[in-house]
């Protein structure tokens, strides 16, 4: 797209800001994003964890590694990354499946 204005999302350094508040802002902006997608990757590395443990059918395994897990998604939440109530519904699915481990 040749003269188009809109910013690719590989290009994500394009700024159209004109005023020194503007540019700051959009500095802030950026780095808040980054940081935001770093921690929602940490969340759903540890939801993959407990599901790999819960695959795995060692429930004792599956407990320890939830109940880390737990931590860290109720911080996120905390940080309203993800809503709570969405925090709050990734546990309560997860531990409805370790308890139907055998």
């Amino acid at each position: 797209m040749v003269g188009s204005s809109h910013p690719s999302a590989t290009n994500r350094s394009f700024s159209m800001a004109n005023t020194v508040q503007a540019r700051k802002r959009a500095r802030q902006s950026e780095k808040r994003r980054r940081h935001n997608s770093s921690l929602r990757s940490t969340l759903r590395t540890t939801i993959k964890k407990v599901r790999a443990a819960i695959a795995a059918g060692d429930k004792t395994a599956a407990e320890t590694v939830f109940q880390a897990s737990t931590s860290v998604i109720d911080r996120i939440a905390d940080k309203d990354i993800v809503h709570k109530n969405t925090a709050a519904r990734h546990k309560s699915r997860l531990a409805r499946q370790i308890r139907a481990l055998a």
